[in-house]
């Protein structure tokens, strides 16, 4: 406990961590590449972000792209704000908020691009809502991703993999890629070879990593 309360006395004096009891964790919407980040580069989010590895991996390989990891455990985010802090990635940035509360902290449009890997896959049906690929999420990520954004996927759910290919046929998007095993796949170089502890987890036990992305249509969905 008292480590954990260290790593939150930390966050606060720390700019690369916005959390809610700091002004800037909804004054930086609409403002993240003007105000924090001081360039108009691409706006790269990832969610559940947890320590951070994926968002400081793609950092490390675009270096002329903005990242911010999100994730509500500002113990997880202190190891990847230290990370970035000892190595210098000064485009990099982590907020501490609820997923659901994204359209509190980034204006419509803002996101260029945005990384799921591994979510919660929330098997339950009465948990389906809660399903970061459900489609009051699916929603919310429409108005806050650029228009020809991506949206990724990673996840090694059978279930959660096939739910979301179905919410997804009957939704406004395009550019649908996806396979049931990245690493067979072409699709594997895309990914840097950059592993969160997830990934390497399931890996390790033999489970195929399944991948997709798309975009959203232009054209606002009617009905």
């Amino acid at each position: 406990m008292r480590k954990k309360l260290q790593r939150f006395a930390d966050n606060a004096k720390r700019r690369n961590v916005i959390e809610l009891s700091k002004a800037s964790h909804t004054h930086l919407q609409g403002r993240w590449r003007a105000d924090y980040f001081n360039n108009k580069n691409d706006l790269v989010v990832e969610l559940g972000c947890g320590k951070g590895a994926y968002t400081l991996g793609l950092a490390q390989q675009f270096p002329y792209k903005n990242f911010v990891g999100v994730d509500i455990k500002g113990a997880r985010l202190w190891v990847g704000s230290s990370y970035a802090l000892a190595h210098g990635l000064c485009q990099v940035a982590f907020l501490r908020t609820k997923i659901e509360q994204l359209d509190q902290c980034f204006a419509p449009g803002e996101i260029s691009e945005l990384h799921i890997p591994f979510p919660d896959p929330r098997p339950r049906d009465r948990d389906e809502k809660h399903r970061l690929t459900s489609p009051r999420f699916l929603a919310l990520y429409r108005q806050l991703i650029q228009p020809g954004g991506y949206v990724h996927l990673k996840t090694d759910d059978t279930g959660l993999f096939a739910y979301t290919l179905e919410v997804l046929r009957v939704q406004p998007i395009s550019s649908l890629v996806y396979t049931e095993d990245l690493y067979q796949s072409e699709w594997l170089a895309a990914h840097y070879g950059i592993q969160t502890d997830y990934e390497r987890k399931f890996l390790a036990q033999g489970a195929a990593i399944k991948y997709l992305r798309f975009s959203f249509d232009t054209v606002e969905p009617t009905g």
